[in-house]
Protein backbone atom coordinates (compact mmCIF):
# COMPACT_ATOMS: atom_id res chain seq x y z
CA UNK A 1 0.00 0.00 0.00
CA UNK A 2 1.13 3.23 -0.58
CA UNK A 3 1.51 5.87 1.66
CA UNK A 4 -0.88 9.37 1.85
CA UNK A 5 1.35 11.72 0.04
CA UNK A 6 1.49 9.27 -3.15
CA UNK A 7 -1.91 9.47 -3.14
CA UNK A 8 -2.67 13.15 -3.23
CA UNK A 9 -0.14 13.38 -5.81
CA UNK A 10 -2.00 10.90 -7.61
CA UNK A 11 -5.43 12.63 -7.39
CA UNK A 12 -3.97 15.84 -8.07
CA UNK A 13 -2.42 14.58 -11.28
CA UNK A 14 -5.70 13.10 -12.50
CA UNK A 15 -7.21 16.62 -11.78
CA UNK A 16 -4.50 18.56 -13.65
CA UNK A 17 -4.89 15.80 -17.02
CA UNK A 18 -8.35 16.31 -17.04
CA UNK A 19 -8.08 20.11 -16.96
CA UNK A 20 -5.72 20.56 -19.59
CA UNK A 21 -7.94 17.88 -22.04
CA UNK A 22 -10.74 19.80 -21.00
CA UNK A 23 -9.48 23.04 -21.89
CA UNK A 24 -7.36 21.58 -24.86
CA UNK A 25 -10.48 20.41 -26.57
CA UNK A 26 -13.04 22.99 -26.11
CA UNK A 27 -10.74 26.40 -26.29
CA UNK A 28 -12.09 26.96 -29.94
CA UNK A 29 -15.92 27.60 -30.30
CA UNK A 30 -15.35 25.99 -33.71
CA UNK A 31 -14.35 22.73 -32.72
CA UNK A 32 -17.69 21.90 -32.37
CA UNK A 33 -18.98 22.39 -35.36
CA UNK A 34 -16.00 20.65 -36.95
CA UNK A 35 -16.15 16.65 -37.36
CA UNK A 36 -12.34 17.35 -39.39
CA UNK A 37 -11.26 19.48 -36.19
CA UNK A 38 -12.68 16.93 -33.39
CA UNK A 39 -11.68 13.74 -35.09
CA UNK A 40 -7.92 14.77 -37.12
CA UNK A 41 -6.92 18.19 -34.84
CA UNK A 42 -7.61 19.90 -37.72
CA UNK A 43 -4.62 18.84 -39.64
CA UNK A 44 -2.52 21.07 -37.98
CA UNK A 45 -0.17 18.98 -35.80
CA UNK A 46 3.52 19.07 -35.67
CA UNK A 47 6.11 16.90 -35.11
CA UNK A 48 7.52 16.47 -31.93
CA UNK A 49 3.25 16.52 -30.46
CA UNK A 50 2.67 13.65 -33.39
CA UNK A 51 6.55 11.38 -32.07
CA UNK A 52 5.26 12.13 -28.40
CA UNK A 53 1.36 10.76 -29.31
CA UNK A 54 2.51 7.79 -31.16
CA UNK A 55 4.61 6.99 -28.22
CA UNK A 56 2.67 7.62 -25.57
CA UNK A 57 -0.67 5.69 -27.24
CA UNK A 58 1.61 2.66 -27.90
CA UNK A 59 3.28 2.76 -24.24
CA UNK A 60 0.75 1.95 -21.59
CA UNK A 61 0.34 1.36 -18.47
CA UNK A 62 0.02 -2.62 -19.58
CA UNK A 63 3.53 -1.90 -21.15
CA UNK A 64 5.00 -0.43 -17.56
CA UNK A 65 3.69 -3.49 -15.83
CA UNK A 66 3.45 -5.88 -18.58
CA UNK A 67 7.58 -5.15 -19.60
CA UNK A 68 8.67 -5.15 -16.40
CA UNK A 69 6.88 -8.66 -16.00
CA UNK A 70 8.76 -9.76 -19.02
CA UNK A 71 12.13 -8.34 -17.92
CA UNK A 72 11.38 -10.79 -14.40
CA UNK A 73 10.66 -13.68 -16.32
CA UNK A 74 12.80 -13.62 -19.42
CA UNK A 75 15.09 -10.89 -19.37
CA UNK A 76 15.62 -8.25 -22.73
CA UNK A 77 13.59 -10.71 -25.22
CA UNK A 78 10.69 -8.71 -25.33
CA UNK A 79 12.42 -5.41 -26.14
CA UNK A 80 12.59 -7.00 -29.31
CA UNK A 81 8.91 -5.40 -29.54
CA UNK A 82 10.54 -2.37 -28.78
CA UNK A 83 13.16 -2.07 -31.00
CA UNK A 84 11.78 -3.87 -33.79
CA UNK A 85 9.21 -1.30 -33.71
CA UNK A 86 11.78 1.40 -34.90
CA UNK A 87 12.19 -0.53 -38.54
CA UNK A 88 8.72 0.12 -38.62
CA UNK A 89 8.56 3.62 -38.05
CA UNK A 90 10.79 4.03 -40.80
CA UNK A 91 8.57 2.29 -43.17
CA UNK A 92 5.62 4.35 -41.99
CA UNK A 93 7.87 7.48 -42.68
CA UNK A 94 9.15 6.57 -45.90
CA UNK A 95 6.27 5.16 -47.53
CA UNK A 96 3.02 5.12 -45.61
CA UNK A 97 2.93 8.23 -43.93
CA UNK A 98 3.26 10.53 -47.14
CA UNK A 99 0.96 8.04 -49.32
CA UNK A 100 -1.88 8.50 -46.37
CA UNK A 101 -1.23 12.08 -46.54
CA UNK A 102 -1.55 12.66 -50.43
CA UNK A 103 -4.29 10.67 -50.47
CA UNK A 104 -6.04 12.89 -48.00
CA UNK A 105 -7.94 10.08 -46.30
CA UNK A 106 -9.83 10.58 -42.59
CA UNK A 107 -9.34 6.54 -41.85
CA UNK A 108 -7.49 3.83 -43.10
CA UNK A 109 -10.86 2.18 -43.94
CA UNK A 110 -11.41 4.67 -46.45
CA UNK A 111 -8.34 4.36 -47.94
CA UNK A 112 -9.37 0.98 -48.41
CA UNK A 113 -12.62 1.65 -50.20
CA UNK A 114 -10.70 3.68 -52.47
CA UNK A 115 -8.03 1.39 -53.40
CA UNK A 116 -9.83 -1.18 -52.85
CA UNK A 117 -13.87 -1.52 -52.95
CA UNK A 118 -16.66 -0.72 -50.33
CA UNK A 119 -16.60 -4.22 -48.88
CA UNK A 120 -13.07 -3.97 -47.69
CA UNK A 121 -13.65 -0.92 -46.10
CA UNK A 122 -16.35 -2.23 -43.94
CA UNK A 123 -14.28 -5.49 -43.06
CA UNK A 124 -11.52 -3.45 -41.71
CA UNK A 125 -13.87 -1.07 -39.86
CA UNK A 126 -15.25 -3.64 -37.82
CA UNK A 127 -11.52 -5.54 -37.32
CA UNK A 128 -9.94 -2.04 -36.13
CA UNK A 129 -13.11 -1.24 -33.82
CA UNK A 130 -12.73 -4.67 -32.13
CA UNK A 131 -9.38 -4.61 -31.76
CA UNK A 132 -9.25 -1.34 -30.62
CA UNK A 133 -11.84 -2.20 -27.84
CA UNK A 134 -9.69 -5.65 -26.64
CA UNK A 135 -6.20 -4.86 -27.94
CA UNK A 136 -6.07 -0.47 -26.27
CA UNK A 137 -8.41 -0.29 -23.94
CA UNK A 138 -9.68 -3.61 -22.81
CA UNK A 139 -5.42 -4.94 -21.86
CA UNK A 140 -4.94 -1.18 -20.44
CA UNK A 141 -7.53 -1.56 -17.94
CA UNK A 142 -6.77 -4.66 -16.84
CA UNK A 143 -3.28 -4.34 -16.20
CA UNK A 144 -4.25 -0.72 -14.51
CA UNK A 145 -6.78 -2.22 -12.40
CA UNK A 146 -4.25 -5.17 -11.60
CA UNK A 147 -1.86 -2.25 -10.13
CA UNK A 148 -4.64 -0.24 -8.34
CA UNK A 149 -5.86 -3.06 -6.73
CA UNK A 150 -2.53 -3.67 -5.46
CA UNK A 151 -1.76 -0.33 -4.31
CA UNK A 152 -4.49 1.35 -3.15
CA UNK A 153 -6.37 -1.74 -1.86
CA UNK A 154 -9.52 -1.09 -4.26
CA UNK A 155 -11.66 -3.40 -6.22
CA UNK A 156 -10.07 -3.66 -9.42
CA UNK A 157 -13.48 -3.27 -11.40
CA UNK A 158 -14.10 -0.12 -9.37
CA UNK A 159 -11.13 1.46 -9.73
CA UNK A 160 -11.13 0.94 -13.67
CA UNK A 161 -14.05 2.14 -14.01
CA UNK A 162 -13.47 5.40 -11.74
CA UNK A 163 -10.23 5.96 -14.51
CA UNK A 164 -12.27 4.78 -17.63
CA UNK A 165 -15.29 7.18 -16.62
CA UNK A 166 -12.00 9.97 -16.20
CA UNK A 167 -10.72 9.96 -18.99
CA UNK A 168 -13.24 9.67 -21.15
CA UNK A 169 -14.34 13.06 -20.23
CA UNK A 170 -11.87 14.84 -21.65
CA UNK A 171 -11.63 12.51 -24.55
CA UNK A 172 -15.43 12.56 -25.78
CA UNK A 173 -15.68 16.04 -25.07
CA UNK A 174 -11.90 17.26 -26.62
CA UNK A 175 -11.53 15.20 -29.28
CA UNK A 176 -8.22 14.78 -31.35
CA UNK A 177 -6.92 17.98 -29.94
CA UNK A 178 -7.70 16.95 -26.19
CA UNK A 179 -5.90 13.78 -26.70
CA UNK A 180 -2.48 14.95 -28.50
CA UNK A 181 -1.91 17.77 -26.12
CA UNK A 182 -2.48 15.22 -22.98
CA UNK A 183 -0.31 12.70 -24.35
CA UNK A 184 2.36 14.86 -24.79
CA UNK A 185 2.14 16.10 -21.25
CA UNK A 186 1.69 12.33 -20.19
CA UNK A 187 4.65 11.11 -22.05
CA UNK A 188 7.18 13.24 -19.87
CA UNK A 189 5.27 12.06 -16.71
CA UNK A 190 5.14 8.17 -18.15
CA UNK A 191 9.20 8.33 -18.89
CA UNK A 192 9.87 10.52 -15.61
CA UNK A 193 8.13 7.83 -13.44
CA UNK A 194 10.10 4.77 -15.34
CA UNK A 195 13.06 6.93 -14.81
CA UNK A 196 12.84 7.08 -11.05
CA UNK A 197 11.88 3.12 -10.46
CA UNK A 198 14.76 2.40 -12.80
CA UNK A 199 17.10 4.66 -10.39
CA UNK A 200 16.02 3.04 -7.44
CA UNK A 201 16.51 -0.42 -8.92
CA UNK A 202 20.03 0.04 -9.79
CA UNK A 203 20.84 2.03 -6.92
CA UNK A 204 19.60 -0.78 -4.80
CA UNK A 205 21.21 -3.55 -6.89
CA UNK A 206 24.34 -1.48 -6.71
CA UNK A 207 25.11 -1.05 -10.53
CA UNK A 208 24.75 -3.54 -13.93
CA UNK A 209 28.21 -4.83 -12.93
CA UNK A 210 26.18 -6.09 -9.91
CA UNK A 211 23.37 -7.14 -11.54
CA UNK A 212 25.70 -9.11 -14.27
CA UNK A 213 27.27 -10.54 -11.43
CA UNK A 214 24.70 -12.29 -9.97
CA UNK A 215 23.04 -13.66 -13.43
CA UNK A 216 26.03 -15.22 -13.80
CA UNK A 217 26.10 -16.65 -10.66
CA UNK A 218 22.59 -17.86 -10.73
CA UNK A 219 23.30 -19.48 -14.52
CA UNK A 220 20.63 -17.03 -16.11
CA UNK A 221 23.54 -15.39 -18.26
CA UNK A 222 21.10 -15.12 -21.31
CA UNK A 223 18.33 -12.87 -19.99
CA UNK A 224 20.59 -10.70 -21.35
CA UNK A 225 20.63 -11.67 -24.93
CA UNK A 226 17.69 -9.87 -26.92
CA UNK A 227 18.15 -13.01 -29.83
CA UNK A 228 17.58 -16.41 -28.71
CA UNK A 229 18.25 -19.66 -30.48
CA UNK A 230 15.68 -22.25 -31.28
CA UNK A 231 13.73 -24.48 -28.42
CA UNK A 232 14.69 -21.29 -25.79
CA UNK A 233 12.42 -21.53 -23.06
CA UNK A 234 11.15 -17.59 -23.72
CA UNK A 235 9.46 -18.92 -26.85
CA UNK A 236 10.90 -16.30 -29.28
CA UNK A 237 13.73 -17.70 -31.40
CA UNK A 238 15.78 -15.29 -33.75
CA UNK A 239 14.30 -16.20 -36.67
CA UNK A 240 10.29 -15.98 -34.92
CA UNK A 241 11.45 -12.13 -34.21
CA UNK A 242 12.81 -11.38 -37.42
CA UNK A 243 10.14 -13.20 -39.71
CA UNK A 244 7.37 -12.32 -37.39
CA UNK A 245 7.82 -9.27 -36.04
CA UNK A 246 6.91 -7.24 -39.38
CA UNK A 247 3.77 -8.84 -39.77
CA UNK A 248 2.27 -7.69 -36.25
CA UNK A 249 4.70 -4.13 -36.87
CA UNK A 250 3.17 -2.88 -40.69
CA UNK A 251 -0.31 -3.96 -39.01
CA UNK A 252 0.17 -1.64 -35.78
CA UNK A 253 1.90 0.91 -36.58
CA UNK A 254 1.62 1.48 -40.82
CA UNK A 255 -2.56 0.28 -40.75
CA UNK A 256 -3.79 0.47 -37.35
CA UNK A 257 -6.32 3.55 -37.08
CA UNK A 258 -5.54 3.78 -33.24
CA UNK A 259 -1.75 4.54 -34.00
CA UNK A 260 -2.35 6.16 -37.68
CA UNK A 261 -4.66 8.57 -36.83
CA UNK A 262 -2.45 10.74 -35.32
CA UNK A 263 -0.33 10.80 -38.33
CA UNK A 264 -3.35 11.66 -40.27
CA UNK A 265 -3.61 14.65 -38.05
CA UNK A 266 -0.12 16.18 -39.40
CA UNK A 267 0.22 19.54 -40.84
CA UNK A 268 1.56 18.39 -43.70
CA UNK A 269 3.45 15.50 -45.18
CA UNK A 270 7.04 15.91 -44.06
CA UNK A 271 5.69 16.62 -40.09
CA UNK A 272 4.30 13.34 -40.33
CA UNK A 273 7.47 11.63 -41.52
CA UNK A 274 9.50 13.63 -38.60
CA UNK A 275 6.97 12.92 -35.65
CA UNK A 276 6.96 9.21 -37.19
CA UNK A 277 11.28 8.72 -36.69
CA UNK A 278 11.18 10.95 -33.53
CA UNK A 279 8.49 8.19 -32.13
CA UNK A 280 11.20 5.74 -33.23
CA UNK A 281 14.12 7.21 -31.49
CA UNK A 282 12.24 7.18 -27.98
CA UNK A 283 11.69 3.59 -28.65
CA UNK A 284 15.00 2.72 -27.78
CA UNK A 285 14.24 3.86 -24.17
CA UNK A 286 11.51 1.10 -22.82
CA UNK A 287 14.61 -1.60 -22.94
CA UNK A 288 16.42 0.38 -20.33
CA UNK A 289 13.44 1.88 -18.38
CA UNK A 290 10.94 -0.42 -18.52
CA UNK A 291 12.31 -4.12 -19.08
CA UNK A 292 15.94 -3.49 -17.17
CA UNK A 293 14.03 -2.74 -13.97
CA UNK A 294 12.25 -6.01 -14.24
CA UNK A 295 15.62 -8.01 -14.43
CA UNK A 296 16.76 -5.92 -11.63
CA UNK A 297 13.72 -6.81 -9.23
CA UNK A 298 14.74 -10.30 -10.46
CA UNK A 299 18.33 -10.07 -9.69
CA UNK A 300 17.26 -8.04 -6.79
CA UNK A 301 14.86 -11.03 -5.43
CA UNK A 302 17.85 -13.55 -5.61
CA UNK A 303 19.95 -11.42 -3.46
CA UNK A 304 17.14 -11.65 -0.39
CA UNK A 305 17.10 -7.52 -1.53
CA UNK A 306 13.19 -7.66 -2.96
CA UNK A 307 11.07 -9.66 -1.08
CA UNK A 308 8.22 -11.69 -3.01
CA UNK A 309 7.01 -13.97 -1.07
CA UNK A 310 3.42 -12.22 -1.66
CA UNK A 311 3.69 -13.32 -5.18
CA UNK A 312 4.54 -16.89 -5.13
CA UNK A 313 1.98 -19.93 -4.40
CA UNK A 314 3.29 -23.67 -4.65
CA UNK A 315 1.23 -25.70 -7.29
CA UNK A 316 0.11 -29.46 -7.01
CA UNK A 317 3.23 -30.96 -7.56
CA UNK A 318 5.14 -28.99 -4.56
CA UNK A 319 6.94 -26.53 -6.90
CA UNK A 320 7.11 -22.99 -6.12
CA UNK A 321 5.50 -20.50 -8.92
CA UNK A 322 5.86 -16.45 -8.74
CA UNK A 323 2.86 -14.67 -10.71
CA UNK A 324 5.11 -11.77 -11.48
CA UNK A 325 2.01 -9.39 -12.97
CA UNK A 326 2.05 -6.82 -9.71
CA UNK A 327 6.25 -7.19 -9.53
CA UNK A 328 5.85 -3.22 -10.68
CA UNK A 329 3.70 -2.74 -7.98
CA UNK A 330 6.17 -4.57 -5.80
CA UNK A 331 9.20 -2.50 -6.65
CA UNK A 332 7.28 0.77 -6.38
CA UNK A 333 6.07 -0.33 -2.32
CA UNK A 334 9.36 -1.60 -1.71
CA UNK A 335 12.05 0.03 -3.55
CA UNK A 336 10.64 4.03 -4.25
CA UNK A 337 10.92 6.49 -1.23
CA UNK A 338 7.52 8.42 -0.59
CA UNK A 339 6.69 11.10 -2.91
CA UNK A 340 8.61 9.58 -5.66
CA UNK A 341 6.02 6.77 -5.36
CA UNK A 342 3.01 9.12 -6.57
CA UNK A 343 5.20 10.12 -9.65
CA UNK A 344 5.26 6.04 -10.45
CA UNK A 345 1.38 6.07 -10.02
CA UNK A 346 1.29 9.21 -12.04
CA UNK A 347 3.26 7.65 -15.02
CA UNK A 348 1.10 4.50 -14.25
CA UNK A 349 -2.18 6.74 -14.58
CA UNK A 350 -0.81 8.44 -17.60
CA UNK A 351 -0.01 5.63 -19.75
CA UNK A 352 -3.22 4.14 -18.88
CA UNK A 353 -5.21 6.85 -19.80
CA UNK A 354 -3.39 8.45 -23.12
CA UNK A 355 -3.97 3.97 -24.23
CA UNK A 356 -7.64 4.83 -23.95
CA UNK A 357 -8.38 8.14 -24.55
CA UNK A 358 -6.05 7.68 -27.39
CA UNK A 359 -8.51 4.30 -29.11
CA UNK A 360 -11.26 5.51 -27.74
CA UNK A 361 -11.13 8.48 -30.38
CA UNK A 362 -9.85 6.19 -32.58
CA UNK A 363 -13.33 4.01 -32.53
CA UNK A 364 -15.65 7.19 -32.43
CA UNK A 365 -13.75 8.60 -35.98
CA UNK A 366 -14.57 5.09 -37.07
CA UNK A 367 -17.83 5.01 -35.85
CA UNK A 368 -18.81 8.32 -37.76
CA UNK A 369 -17.02 8.38 -41.01
CA UNK A 370 -17.21 4.73 -41.99
CA UNK A 371 -20.27 3.37 -40.41
CA UNK A 372 -22.95 6.39 -39.27
CA UNK A 373 -21.94 8.29 -42.39
CA UNK A 374 -22.65 5.98 -44.85
CA UNK A 375 -25.96 5.20 -43.81
CA UNK A 376 -26.54 8.96 -43.17
CA UNK A 377 -24.86 10.72 -46.15
CA UNK A 378 -26.63 13.78 -45.30
CA UNK A 379 -25.36 13.95 -41.75
CA UNK A 380 -24.15 17.49 -40.51
CA UNK A 381 -20.94 18.22 -38.64
CA UNK A 382 -22.67 18.26 -35.26
CA UNK A 383 -24.19 14.95 -35.91
CA UNK A 384 -21.12 12.91 -36.75
CA UNK A 385 -19.62 14.21 -33.63
CA UNK A 386 -22.39 13.42 -31.04
CA UNK A 387 -22.17 10.06 -33.45
CA UNK A 388 -18.48 9.85 -32.51
CA UNK A 389 -18.76 10.38 -28.64
CA UNK A 390 -21.74 7.61 -28.37
CA UNK A 391 -19.84 5.23 -29.78
CA UNK A 392 -16.70 5.77 -27.16
CA UNK A 393 -18.93 5.74 -24.39
CA UNK A 394 -20.10 2.17 -26.05
CA UNK A 395 -16.96 0.99 -26.51
CA UNK A 396 -15.82 1.94 -23.37
CA UNK A 397 -18.35 -0.52 -21.01
CA UNK A 398 -17.97 -3.26 -23.35
CA UNK A 399 -14.07 -2.71 -22.52
CA UNK A 400 -14.98 -2.98 -19.32
CA UNK A 401 -17.04 -6.08 -19.18
CA UNK A 402 -14.35 -8.01 -21.61
CA UNK A 403 -11.90 -7.54 -18.12
CA UNK A 404 -12.46 -11.21 -16.85
CA UNK A 405 -11.88 -13.11 -19.72
CA UNK A 406 -8.43 -11.12 -20.97
CA UNK A 407 -7.57 -11.83 -17.07
CA UNK A 408 -6.78 -15.54 -18.01
CA UNK A 409 -3.32 -14.65 -19.28
CA UNK A 410 -0.64 -15.70 -17.31
CA UNK A 411 1.70 -12.84 -19.18
CA UNK A 412 -0.29 -9.66 -20.10
CA UNK A 413 2.12 -9.01 -22.77
CA UNK A 414 2.63 -12.19 -24.43
CA UNK A 415 -1.55 -12.73 -24.53
CA UNK A 416 -2.04 -9.23 -26.09
CA UNK A 417 1.10 -10.04 -28.61
CA UNK A 418 -0.75 -13.68 -29.42
CA UNK A 419 -4.34 -11.86 -30.27
CA UNK A 420 -2.40 -9.82 -32.63
CA UNK A 421 -0.40 -12.29 -34.20
CA UNK A 422 -3.77 -14.49 -35.35
CA UNK A 423 -5.41 -10.55 -35.98
CA UNK A 424 -2.25 -9.00 -38.43
CA UNK A 425 -1.37 -11.37 -41.47
CA UNK A 426 -4.31 -10.46 -44.04
CA UNK A 427 -4.17 -6.82 -43.10
CA UNK A 428 -1.02 -6.76 -43.38
CA UNK A 429 -1.03 -7.97 -46.69
CA UNK A 430 -3.46 -6.17 -48.51
CA UNK A 431 -1.71 -3.15 -47.49
CA UNK A 432 1.30 -3.93 -48.33
CA UNK A 433 0.22 -5.13 -51.73
CA UNK A 434 -2.11 -2.36 -52.19
CA UNK A 435 0.54 0.69 -51.35
CA UNK A 436 3.21 -1.13 -53.36
CA UNK A 437 1.42 -4.20 -56.16
CA UNK A 438 -0.55 -2.55 -59.31
CA UNK A 439 -2.29 -5.52 -60.08
CA UNK A 440 -3.78 -6.11 -56.38
CA UNK A 441 -7.41 -6.22 -57.21
CA UNK A 442 -10.11 -5.55 -54.89
CA UNK A 443 -11.79 -8.85 -55.29
CA UNK A 444 -8.77 -10.96 -54.19
CA UNK A 445 -8.04 -7.98 -51.69
CA UNK A 446 -11.36 -8.78 -49.87
CA UNK A 447 -11.61 -12.61 -50.36
CA UNK A 448 -8.20 -11.89 -48.22
CA UNK A 449 -9.51 -10.24 -46.01
CA UNK A 450 -12.37 -12.39 -45.07
CA UNK A 451 -10.66 -15.34 -45.30
CA UNK A 452 -7.59 -14.39 -43.53
CA UNK A 453 -9.02 -13.54 -40.22
CA UNK A 454 -11.57 -16.28 -39.88
CA UNK A 455 -8.51 -18.29 -40.65
CA UNK A 456 -6.04 -16.89 -38.04
CA UNK A 457 -10.21 -16.80 -35.83
CA UNK A 458 -9.87 -20.48 -36.15
CA UNK A 459 -5.84 -21.26 -35.21
CA UNK A 460 -6.69 -18.66 -32.61
CA UNK A 461 -9.44 -21.11 -30.89
CA UNK A 462 -8.24 -24.58 -31.94
CA UNK A 463 -4.55 -23.71 -29.98
CA UNK A 464 -7.00 -22.30 -27.11
CA UNK A 465 -9.09 -25.51 -27.22
CA UNK A 466 -6.02 -28.04 -28.13
CA UNK A 467 -2.88 -26.30 -26.40
CA UNK A 468 -0.80 -29.45 -26.24
CA UNK A 469 -0.51 -30.39 -30.08
CA UNK A 470 2.14 -29.48 -32.29
CA UNK A 471 0.59 -26.00 -33.79
CA UNK A 472 -0.14 -24.97 -30.90
CA UNK A 473 3.88 -25.06 -30.02
CA UNK A 474 5.11 -23.09 -32.78
CA UNK A 475 5.63 -19.65 -31.19
CA UNK A 476 3.00 -16.97 -32.11
CA UNK A 477 5.37 -14.65 -34.19
CA UNK A 478 6.10 -17.53 -36.59
CA UNK A 479 2.14 -18.25 -37.13
CA UNK A 480 1.54 -14.59 -37.59
CA UNK A 481 4.48 -15.31 -40.32
CA UNK A 482 3.06 -18.07 -41.94
CA UNK A 483 -0.41 -16.96 -42.18
CA UNK A 484 0.84 -13.97 -43.71
CA UNK A 485 2.72 -15.85 -46.22
CA UNK A 486 -0.52 -17.86 -46.91
CA UNK A 487 -2.74 -14.67 -47.56
CA UNK A 488 0.19 -13.40 -49.75
CA UNK A 489 0.03 -15.89 -51.93
CA UNK A 490 -4.07 -16.40 -51.66
CA UNK A 491 -4.08 -12.25 -52.55
CA UNK A 492 -1.24 -12.87 -55.76
CA UNK A 493 -3.10 -15.92 -57.48
CA UNK A 494 -6.44 -14.22 -56.57
CA UNK A 495 -5.49 -11.20 -58.31
CA UNK A 496 -4.79 -13.02 -61.09
CA UNK A 497 -7.78 -14.76 -61.55
CA UNK A 498 -10.12 -11.81 -61.03
CA UNK A 499 -7.37 -8.97 -62.33
CA UNK A 500 -7.91 -5.54 -61.35
CA UNK A 501 -9.86 -2.75 -63.23
CA UNK A 502 -8.56 0.28 -61.66
CA UNK A 503 -10.48 3.42 -61.23
CA UNK A 504 -9.13 7.24 -61.72
CA UNK A 505 -9.22 7.61 -58.24
CA UNK A 506 -7.39 3.85 -57.05
CA UNK A 507 -4.96 3.86 -60.22
CA UNK A 508 -3.20 6.90 -58.25
CA UNK A 509 -2.96 5.26 -54.82
CA UNK A 510 0.04 3.17 -55.50
CA UNK A 511 3.71 3.24 -55.54
CA UNK A 512 4.38 3.21 -58.75
CA UNK A 513 8.12 2.41 -57.44
CA UNK A 514 9.88 1.70 -54.28
CA UNK A 515 11.82 5.25 -54.75
CA UNK A 516 8.71 7.20 -55.86
CA UNK A 517 8.34 8.07 -52.44
CA UNK A 518 12.16 8.68 -51.71
CA UNK A 519 12.04 11.89 -54.33
CA UNK A 520 10.67 14.55 -52.18
CA UNK A 521 13.18 16.31 -50.75
CA UNK A 522 11.65 17.27 -47.80
CA UNK A 523 13.58 19.33 -45.16
CA UNK A 524 17.37 20.46 -45.05
CA UNK A 525 19.89 19.77 -42.64
CA UNK A 526 19.59 17.14 -39.82
CA UNK A 527 15.29 17.45 -39.88
CA UNK A 528 15.25 15.66 -43.46
CA UNK A 529 13.51 12.27 -42.89
CA UNK A 530 16.48 10.20 -45.23
CA UNK A 531 19.25 11.44 -42.68
CA UNK A 532 16.66 11.18 -39.80
CA UNK A 533 16.46 7.02 -41.24
CA UNK A 534 19.86 7.22 -41.61
CA UNK A 535 21.11 7.74 -38.06
CA UNK A 536 18.14 5.36 -36.36
CA UNK A 537 18.84 2.96 -38.73
CA UNK A 538 22.30 2.95 -38.00
CA UNK A 539 21.66 3.15 -33.79
CA UNK A 540 19.35 0.31 -34.12
CA UNK A 541 22.12 -2.07 -36.05
CA UNK A 542 24.50 -1.04 -32.96
CA UNK A 543 22.22 -1.58 -30.31
CA UNK A 544 21.72 -4.93 -31.71
CA UNK A 545 25.17 -5.76 -32.48
CA UNK A 546 25.95 -5.05 -28.64
CA UNK A 547 22.47 -7.23 -26.81
CA UNK A 548 22.73 -10.13 -29.27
Amino acid sequence: MIKKPDIIISVLYILGIVTVGLWAGIRRKRQEASSNDYFLAGKTLRWPMIGLALFATNISCLHLVSLAQSGFDTGLLSGNFEWMAAFTLILLALFFAPFYIRSGVSTLPDFLERRYNRACRDWLTFVSILSAIIIHIAFSLLTGGIVLETLFGIDMYTSVTVIAVVTAVYTIIGGLRAVVVTESIQTVVLVAGAVVITIACFTKMGGWGAMVATLQETHHLEKLSMLRPHGDAGGLPWYAVFLGYPVLGIWYWCADQTIVQRILGAKDVNEARAGALFCGFIKVLPVFIFIVPGLLAYTLSQKGLLDIHTLQKTDAAGNTITNSKSIYTLMITQLVPTGFAGIIVAALLSGLMSQVSGALNSISTLVSFDLYKRFRPAADERQLVRMGRIAAGIALVLSIFLLPLLNSYGSIFNGINDIIAHIAPPITCVFVLGVFWKRASAKAAQITLLAGSLMGALVYVVNKLYPHTAMAAIPFMMIAFYLFIVCLVMQGVLSYVYPVHHTPESAALYWKSPLEPLRDKGWSGWGNYKMLSGVLLAVMIVLYFIFW
